[in-house]
């Protein structure tokens, strides 16, 4: 994927630079600071409201999409790579008996799979390394969408000012109500994870009703009627992660602290395949992640400087079954960071309306990739006698076409035609909505 050897920064376009805010510390925050320090931007700061990161969350995949920009960006991919699973196939199982009905490479899914929490704190280090300041503990409270220098205003009364401010901050993101004019609630999508991850130990190696994933890295999905459980083996055996996705209209709130019911667990997985059933129901405690579904948002621009925009979860999040969530992110944070440096120092209302019409379409494709993946596995075996073959394609995850796309290139092929409809519709006083 190439390595730090040859990397050179783009010069600025601009004199000065244009200065840019990124609001949230994340995945997608910290692509979003890399992009545009390659581009020759000063970027400020990164803000992140929480005081300590912490080993958050689960799996996490990135594809071969997201490391060609990462490695461009002058980042050393084989950081991630080296702790990803390194399974070479994925299998896709039946949900009472585990009988295969396909395998594929584990690369047609997510790329590689590690932790997010391991995989976050490689995006930290390679935002330290450029330099750029990563502020911890500096909450946004509110957001002025000031022409030309919006600004940002921390819990502590603190007033930030940039060219661009970019809120990366995840589904919450308080930039969302300044960008729709309104709040936007979650809607429940009518499922649920209930998720854990936990290092193994010599005893769960040593039982054989707990321990057939754990002679090295796999990756192993379970699908039945309504359900499907992945299963994630990391670090040669060492590390262990379930995710059983389930039907659920319970009113929980979105959190990634929500602890889950483990008898509710035992009882969903009570007739799955005796090979996982034991790893899963001998667990200790897990996560109870309610899946919420938002509509696709109008804008990712706020309406009066078009200054402050929306990049990832907060403005495209994808569901679990996408793998793409991440890679995503980097693919919109470069689209960004070219558009800006494509566009005149004085039209970056040019470059952001810009980038939210390249990545919309592209962004419609991945998400209905996840909603396409969950409904056939969800479905494919309801009403269907045990002895009839499943044909292997029905039920194969087909994210491989995203990975040969080049969101940067892509940017660079369309900015001509791309910005003459923006500064036409400028002309015309009206911003068509992405949808």
């Amino acid at each position: 994927m190439g390595s730090q050897e040859a990397y050179s920064r783009l010069p600025s376009p601009h004199n000065p630079p244009l200065r840019v805010i990124v609001v949230g510390a994340g995945l997608g925050g910290c692509a979003a600071a890399i992009a545009l320090h390659h581009h020759g931007h000063e970027v400020v700061a990164v803000l992140d409201k929480v005081r300590q990161f912490h080993r958050l969350g689960d799996s996490l995949g990135l594809g071969e999409n997201a490391f060609r920009l990462l490695a461009r960006w002058g980042c050393d991919v084989r950081e991630i790579q080296e702790i990803g699973n390194q399974a070479p196939t994925m299998k896709i199982r039946r949900w009472h008996d585990g009988k295969v009905l396909a395998e594929q490479p584990l690369m047609d899914m997510a790329g590689y799979i590690g932790h997010r929490g391991d995989y976050h704190d490689i995006f930290l280090k390679w935002v330290r390394e450029r330099g750029i300041p990563i502020r911890m503990g500096a909450e946004v409270a509110s957001y002025d969408d000031a022409e030309p220098a919006p600004s940002l205003t921390l819990a502590s009364g603190e007033t930030l000012t940039a060219d661009v401010i970019v809120a990366a901050d995840g589904i919450k993101s308080l930039a969302r109500h300044l960008v729709l004019g309104a709040r936007d609630d979650p809607v429940s999508s009518g499922y649920a994870c209930f998720r854990a991850f936990f290092e193994t130990t010599a005893e769960m190696r040593a039982d054989p009703a707990r321990n057939a994933y754990l002679d090295g890295d796999c990756v192993n999905f379970w699908i039945g009627p309504d359900m499907h459980v992945v299963q994630n083996t990391l670090r040669g055996g060492r590390e262990f992660n379930w995710i059983l996705t389930h039907k659920d209209d319970g009113d929980v709130p979105e959190s990634w602290f929500q602890p889950g019911d483990m008898d509710e667990v035992r009882r969903l997985v009570a007739d799955i395949d005796p090979s996982i059933r034991g790893a899963i129901q001998s667990t200790e405690k897990c996560l109870d992640w309610k899946i919420c579904y938002r509509k696709p948002l109008p804008t990712w621009v706020s309406p009066r400087s078009h200054r402050i925009v929306l990049l990832g979860d907060s403005c495209h999040a994808h569901l679990p079954t996408s793998a793409q969530g991440a890679s995503q992110a980097t693919e919109s944070a470069g689209v960004l960071a070219a558009c800006l440096a494509m566009a005149g120092r004085d039209e970056v209302k040019i470059a952001t309306r810009a980038y939210e019409k390249l990545r919309f379409p592209r962004i419609r494709v991945s998400q209905t990739h996840g909603e396409d993946l969950r409904d056939r596995w969800h479905n494919v075996l309801k009403n269907v006698d045990e002895n009839v073959e499943i044909d292997p394609e029905v039920v194969k995850i087909k994210n491989r076409p995203l990975y040969s796309f080049d969101s940067e290139q892509d940017a660079k092929e369309k900015w001509s035609e791309v910005s003459a409809r923006v500064r036409e519709e400028f002309s015309r006083g009206k911003i068509e909505p992405l949808c």
